[in-house]
């Protein structure tokens, strides 16, 4: 119950402490606003950002947010603790979220704690003690991660018949007559690419355990680690692209550029194959490579084995695989429009100007989405079917809008309205496997 609605005392002292409790409430309840307004932040973020936004915004809410959650937990530790010691009474801290509490997951291995029951009362000091239940409580721990040394113990026998040597062979190591085991170089190289922790943090940590792990030691097997998955690499990257339908995207990745003092800009380049959303039972795929810079060179031979439709942003760089070949006379890959990057542009003047006109186009495309999400994994002649009966009417109402719109004298600034300068045709986005919205 909170203390704003129980009875002031009449005891100074009491008063006193009441008061530093209701302090105390209402401070854990205006960072718990904030916290609020933090989240509430982050959400509209990533729906609404842009993709080159979301990132940056959303890690600096998420810090903010930390912040506020520690601070709340600091103070309700010290209000717990004021109320334990007997000097203030009012409040019970944090015991009230106790209830919402996740229950840990059932996977975890459970090591059972056996407390002895209590021999007397002590109240009475009557050893006539009956047991009613066993109360369990858990607590989640955490084992800290350790080395070991397996040590394969192979017998050497000798033939008596005639003394041939006999001798089990050893076990495949990643690394022959290396020491790492799968297991380790597993860690380490999820360590450096998952965690972001470089090779020279690695080998500091590892030497608090006791154990010499120079970086250029660890560098070593990253590098025969690469070598050895290369396979897989090469096997996923060909059956991403081997898909009827591909989604492709780049982003910037810093990259350490010795002698400067500074990072450059790098592209990795990301490929998905996911076929689910017209019904295939094919399983998805994602494939990643980088290029030192965004040259369209780079993506053109990255999906030039590539046959189908392509889903995409505006990049200049994959015109060329949208050309008709001259041997062939069809194009590599057909062009597929991404809504999600069409909205962004309208949603951006919308939250400038208050365009009334993108505030509809907005609304037409919320409309279209949620067609989608209606027949997400049907076939592509039941989503083709649909779109042409709901979705060419959405579109050809805003189509007209934007065409009238177009005859329009313009603004005195000179900047149109976005919307005028889409590049939407209509034949493509009624077609099964084209400008879906999947990715919304």
């Amino acid at each position: 119950m909170s203390l704003a609605t129980q009875e002031l005392p009449s005891d100074p002292e009491e008063l006193r402490l009441f008061a530093a409790a209701l302090q105390s409430e209402l401070y854990s309840k205006t960072l718990y606003i904030e916290k609020l307004k933090a989240q509430l932040a982050t959400l509209r973020r990533s729906k609404y950002g842009q993709s080159s936004e979301k990132l940056a915004e959303i890690q600096q809410l998420e810090l903010i947010i930390g912040d506020l959650e520690e601070s709340e937990a600091e103070n309700t530790a010290r209000t717990e603790a004021a109320a334990a010691s007997g000097s203030s009474k009012p409040g019970s801290g944090g015991a009230a979220r106790s209830g919402n509490r996740q229950p840990l997951p059932e996977h975890l291995p459970r090591e059972q704690v056996e407390h002895a029951a209590a021999c007397a009362c002590p109240d009475c000091g009557s050893t006539r003690l009956r047991k009613i239940t066993d109360e369990k409580r858990e607590v989640l721990e955490y084992v800290p991660s350790h080395f070991k040394v397996i040590v394969h113990v192979r017998p050497v026998m000798s033939c008596q018949a005639c003394e041939t040597i006999v001798q089990p062979p050893m076990p495949s190591l990643p690394i022959e007559r290396g020491r790492p085991g799968p297991a380790l170089l597993a860690h380490v190289a999820i360590a450096k690419y998952c965690d972001h922790a470089p090779l020279n943090r690695q080998s500091a940590i590892y030497a608090r355990e006791g154990v010499d792990l120079d970086r250029s030691t660890l560098a070593d097997w990253i590098g025969r680690t690469a070598w050895l998955i290369k396979p897989i690499h090469d096997a996923i990257g060909d059956y991403a692209r081997a898909g009827p339908t591909l989604h492709a995207d780049d982003t910037p990745i810093p990259v350490q550029e010795p002698g400067r003092g500074r990072t450059r800009q790098g592209r990795l380049w990301a490929i998905v194959r996911d076929e689910r959303t017209w019904g295939s039972a094919n399983p998805p795929a994602a494939f990643y490579s980088y290029s030192p810079d965004r040259k369209g060179v780079h993506v053109q031979t990255l999906l030039a084995p590539c046959r189908g439709y392509l889903h995409a942003d505006a990049y200049a760089g994959f015109d060329k695989l949208y050309e008709t070949g001259p041997r062939t006379g069809q194009a590599t890959l057909i062009e597929v429009a991404c809504w999600a990057h069409a909205r962004r542009e309208i949603f951006d003047e919308h939250a400038r100007t208050k365009s009334p006109l993108a505030r509809e186009a907005l609304e037409r495309m919320a409309e279209i989405f949620l067609i989608e999400r209606e027949i997400n994994g049907q076939s592509a002649q039941t989503r083709l079917a649909v779109r042409q009966a709901r979705t060419v009417p959405l579109l050809t109402a805003l189509f007209l809008r934007v065409h009238s719109r177009s005859h329009q004298p313009q603004r005195r600034s000179g900047q149109g309205d976005p919307l005028q300068h889409q590049s939407l045709g209509r034949s493509d986005l009624v077609h099964p496997r084209r400008a879906s919205g999947d990715d919304e």
